[in-house]
């Protein structure tokens, strides 16, 4: 039986990717573990290997195709004893599993690093006739999704996503004929029933009598990208198509600042005592042979200890080191540091898993082979999703301070400033020293104003004593 590859779904948030290229062709024989394909993600460009034995029956997506969405059909297999012809053929004209232009939650997806395989018996996705019915007043359960959804007579089953585009846009949702799991209607079609103005608008409620009317609010449109254009001189720009990272950093940033209250406290940490100990520190490194030579065999930067600093403060504050679900409040066992990291085109934020129980040259190691990786776009989903808390250091390029957005799940990221020489006044006089600003942005559903607070003094203290940090 011929056996679809559908474009994988390589991390959570992923909805499409650039086949960047193929390294079987057709006629080619693969085994699993074979890695045929090149994926670009919007953080980086896997190899993907193949879950089944076959032959390559036909490439349905060429080589260096963007925008494919997650469980398209990208690939036939022929299994094993079965014509190759034959297997083109009717896996070619299998309909290519259409996913949501974007999911609520993150779909079922297959360990990282595989394809995805189905059988051809019925197209990529069966349509809904064919699926096994639950019995009466039982959860109808969403087989691309894994969600449960109760079916009351008459209800029209919606993503909330494609509730609140219909809501805004004064589409009748129940108007609107959906393609989803079971018929439910998600926003690919409410954006066609926008566009092809099939879906009557959802009447308005009236009024009690006596009582005025309100009139509906216009719903706030972005400008098109022509009327943007027409703002500037033709030919005084150069238009440059934004690749899927842009995209996904743009999407995310968007949901973190109007789903996310954030709010901001700020504290100026003093830094000679720390900078004196990173001297000492390095200046006892011992000395490893290398490709290059002899080379000490840590070297700690400032930032290595402000993860440190940051790690062990939410150990000290537990509550915390949280993540806001509408459900319950995660709290989390360790804490998992992202550092935001600056790559061509964008932004990634690897991550120091268990922080709190690394010693500061580990982590310093680590971060470094981290940021290496990272720009060349080679880190793996796991090393770059999840964590507890996150740091943006721009420190560097001389910034006095800032504050950082959020970035889901976490519900605190620390802007990190740079560390100057400033007048400040202790016991009555002014002296100098070596003073750091930091800003903790922090989500107010998981961590109140006192909680904040209370987390940055934490780690106020580690930096100012940062001896504290070696024991």
């Amino acid at each position: 039986m011929p056996i679809n590859i559908t474009m994988p779904a390589l991390s959570p948030t992923m909805e499409e990717g650039n086949l960047s290229k193929w390294l079987v062709k057709e006629g080619d024989k693969v085994s699993p573990g074979d890695v045929i394909a090149e994926i670009e993600t919007d953080k980086a460009t896997m190899e993907v290997e193949a879950v089944d034995e076959g032959t390559v029956a036909k490439l349905v997506v060429p080589a260096g195709t963007e925008g494919v969405k997650v469980n398209a059909l990208i690939a036939v297999l022929a299994a094993e004893g079965e014509d190759a012809g034959a297997a083109a053929k009717s896996g070619g004209d299998a309909a290519p599993a259409k996913a949501e232009a974007k999911q609520d939650k993150a779909p079922i997806s297959p360990p990282v690093g595989e394809m995805s395989t189905k059988s051809t018996e019925g197209g990529a996705v069966p349509p809904s006739s064919q699926r096994e019915t639950p019995p009466s007043g039982l959860p109808a359960i969403s087989p691309t999704k894994g969600e449960i959804s109760q079916s009351p007579e008459g209800r029209t089953f919606a993503s909330p996503l494609a509730r609140r585009i219909a809501k805004e846009a004064g589409v009748d949702v129940s108007a609107v004929t959906g393609t989803g799991p079971h018929g439910r209607v998600v926003r690919a079609d409410v954006d066609a029933a926008i566009a092809g103005g099939g879906a009557q608008a959802a009447p308005a409620a009236k009024a009690p009598a006596g009582v005025p009317a309100a009139a509906p609010a216009a719903p706030v449109k972005a400008m098109s990208d022509d009327q943007v254009l027409k703002l500037f001189e033709q030919g005084s720009y150069d238009l440059v198509p934004h690749d899927n990272m842009r995209k996904t950093i743009a999407r995310r940033l968007v949901e973190a600042k109007t789903t996310i209250p954030h709010f901001y406290l700020t504290l100026d940490c003093e830094l000679d005592a720390l900078l004196a100990l990173r001297t000492q520190i390095n200046a006892a490194a011992p000395v490893k042979k290398t490709d290059k030579g002899e080379a000490p065999a840590y070297k700690l930067s400032v930032n290595d200890m402000v993860i440190k600093a940051m790690a062990m403060a939410l150990k000290a504050v537990p509550d915390a080191n949280a993540s806001w679900t509408e459900s319950a409040m995660v709290k989390h066992r360790h804490a998992d540091v992202g550092v935001a990291v600056s790559i061509p085109g964008g932004l990634i934020t690897p991550i120091i898993r268990k922080a709190d129980e690394k010693t500061l040259s580990t982590i310093s190691n680590e971060m470094k082979d981290l940021a290496s990786r990272a720009r060349s776009r080679k880190l793996k989903p796991e090393e770059y999703q999840g964590g507890t808390t996150a740091v943006s250091n721009l420190g560097m390029f001389g910034i006095k301070d800032f504050a950082a957005v959020i970035n889901p799940p976490h519900a605190t990221i620390l802007a990190v400033g740079a560390g100057e020489e400033r007048a400040v006044v202790k016991n009555g006089e002014i002296r100098i020293a070596t003073v750091m600003s930091v800003t903790l942005s922090t989500d107010h559903r998981a961590v109140d104003g006192a909680l904040g607070a209370e987390l940055l003094v934490a780690f106020k203290r580690l930096i100012e004593n940062p001896m504290g940090m070696l024991v």
